[in-house]
This record gives C-alpha cells, sequence and structure tokens, in this order.
C-alpha cells in the first residue's frame, strides 16, 4: 500500500498536539485498507512539554515518528527538516492546532490519485484574525505577485498533499533564509485548489506575531524577486532628473530676474530628504547583501537532538540510519 505522512511542525504545542493526533485517528479509519499512515512530527525547540507528549504517542504508536530540533530554527527551518526525514509516497503538512481541517485530507487524497503532484487548501475565511492582519496578508499576496515572474497563490498556507516528486524538488534547494510558501509554487507541478473556512486554534496562541509576519514577508519578497534593486535604481534616476531641471530652473531664474537663490531651509530639507533616499536604498541593498552573507557560510539548515527518542550525533540524520 501507498504511505502517507502528515507532517506536522510544532512550537510550545502541548494543549493541541493530543487533540490533533485524536482527530487524525479518526480519519485513518476511513483508510485502514487504501494506504499506510506516518505521523511525523518536528519539534522546533519547544520550551513546554511538548516534546515529552510526542515521545508518548511514538512509544505507543509505531505510526508515530518525532524529530526533535536542537532549538528554535523557525517553521520554515523545521518543514525542510521534514522534508529530509519523511518516507510518505505523498506528504501533508499541517499544524497541529487544528486550523488546518483534517476532514479534508480525503478529499486531497482523491485528487492525488487522480494525478494532481500539489493539492493545496485555500483560505475562503479566516476566523479569529483581526481585519487588518488579513487587509494585509491580502495586500502582501498582490505586492508579492506584482513583484515576481511565478504565479503566487494567494490566501494560500503550508496546508497541501505534496506528491514524492515535489518532495525531492524542495529536498534539492538547500537556501537558509527559506519562503516555503513561495517555493511550493516555484516548483510547478500539476496542481489542485481546495477552498475552505478556516477555524479558530483550538487552544493555546498563534506564535506568529506581527514583526515575525513582517520578517516573513521580507524573505518572501527578497527571495524571488529583484525588483527593489531595480526600483532603488528607477528612483535615483527620478531624484536625479528632477535635480537636474530645478538647478537649471534656479540658474535660469537668477540669471534673468535677478531672483535670490532659495537659502537655508530649502536646503537642509533637500538635503535630509535625499539623504533619507539613500538610505532607504541602502537597506535595500543590505537586505540582499545580508542573505548572500548568510548563504556563503554555508551552515546546516538544522540540528537535530533526537530522532524517536534516540540522540542524533552529526549533522543531519543519514538515510540509512532512518531506516533502522
Amino acid at each position: 500500500m501507498k504511505k502517507i505522512t502528515i507532517l506536522v511542525p510544532c512550537y510550545n504545542e502541548e494543549l493541541t498536539v493530543q487533540i490533533f493526533y485524536e482527530k487524525l485517528q479518526e480519519i485513518w479509519r476511513q483508510f485502514d485498507n487504501d494506504y499506510v499512515f506516518e505521523l511525523l512530527f518536528i519539534n522546533d525547540g519547544s520550551c513546554d512539554r511538548t516534546r515529552m507528549l510526542l515521545q508518548n504517542m511514538q512509544e505507543k504508536d509505531v505510526r508515530v515518528a518525532y524529530i526533535d530540533l536542537s532549538r528554535n530554527f523557525g517553521k520554515e527551518i523545521a518543514l525542510a527538516a521534514g522534508f529530509d526525514y519523511c518516507h510518505g509516497d505523498a506528504v501533508i503538512i499541517m499544524d497541529a492546532d487544528l486550523q488546518d481541517p483534517p476532514e479534508l485530507i480525503p478529499d486531497m487524497l482523491r485528487y492525488w490519485e487522480e494525478g494532481y503532484a500539489d493539492v493545496y487548501a485555500r483560505r475562503r475565511t479566516r476566523k479569529g484574525e483581526s481585519w487588518i492582519k488579513k487587509t494585509s496578508a491580502h495586500l502582501y499576496y498582490h505586492i508579492l505577485q506584482r513583484m515576481t515572474n511565478i504565479k503566487v497563490q494567494v490566501d494560500t498556507g503550508d496546508f497541501r498533499l505534496l506528491d514524492r516528486q515535489c518532495i525531492e524538488a524542495l529536498k534539492a534547494m538547500r537556501e537558509c533564509q527559506r519562503n516555503t510558501k513561495g517555493l511550493f509554487s516555484w516548483i510547478g507541478y500539476k496542481k489542485k485548489e481546495l477552498l475552505f473556512d478556516r477555524p479558530q486554534r483550538v487552544a493555546g496562541e498563534t506564535k506568529w506575531s506581527y514583526w515575525k509576519l513582517c520578517t516573513l514577508a521580507i524573505d518572501g519578497l527578497t527571495s524571488f524577486s529583484t525588483v527593489p534593486l531595480k526600483l532603488s535604481s528607477f528612483i535615483g534616476l527620478i531624484i536625479s532628473f528632477c535635480s537636474f531641471l530645478y538647478m537649471i530652473w534656479t540658474i535660469t531664474k537668477t540669471l534673468l530676474f535677478g531672483d535670490s537663490v532659495a537659502g537655508y531651509p530649502s536646503l537642509i530639507c533637500f538635503i535630509l530628504f535625499i539623504g533619507g533616499v539613500q538610505l532607504i536604498v541602502l537597506g535595500i541593498i543590505g537586505e540582499y547583501l545580508g542573505r548572500i552573507f548568510n548563504e556563503s557560510k554555508q551552515r546546516p539548515l538544522y540540528l537535530v537532538n533526537e530522532y524517536n527518542g534516540k540522540k542524533v550525533v552529526g549533522v543531519e540524520f543519514p538515510d540509512d540510519a532512518k531506516n533502522k
């Protein structure tokens, strides 16, 4: 039978992992004769009881596996670790807070059997989120689509089914500052959309602050587009052209009409304006330069503390050891 991996990154989810596990069992019973399921948790440096609960599940159920990362690397890196460790013919990425309804799994599997390699769930409504957060998310996707040459999936998170073909493509990308949502679009392959109404968290609080969301948005823009650099050059050309016209106007006015040249206040305003533009442009260049610096160090994406209760020595767990 085909093997399906449920990939679940976790960070301080002690209130939700057990509820999530019990909910998944109800779905699994529908496919006892069709698929073999693997539930793979990635504990992303949780500081609560999450790791202990995952260990208890793994000891009681052979279908459960978990990776305990050495610290909190962030969800994007946790997903990369999950791609390296999963064994399924297809992988379903979900959050443990049940905002990704397990009831969609049968539909995802059905479309996968029909030949779709990437079956993604698009949010029709988003309960429990503020108007500011929903509006800013929609605006971000709109800007990202305008700035890249790939088709971006709007209002779509990580909740999706990926064929092994997609997983192997994602595993080949070892960039350290990752934007997985953009990578899903970049790899291509045959895609299918599922609409759903996203519920509120079953328990606990979201780990995504506005600062983290802004950082993720910047990573997305700089990972898939050089438009900010081109825009900086365009702004510089416009300001230079306008400054040249103003210089000609000032010289002509002084020579023909004898008007005095504008003094200290206008000069200070002009200097401050030019200085602000320069700092913005330097900031954009610095963002790209920082990405080059981080990638050039070639550090491993993550370090694993233990895999299914066994200590891991080394950088990344080798495939032959995973299969023991």
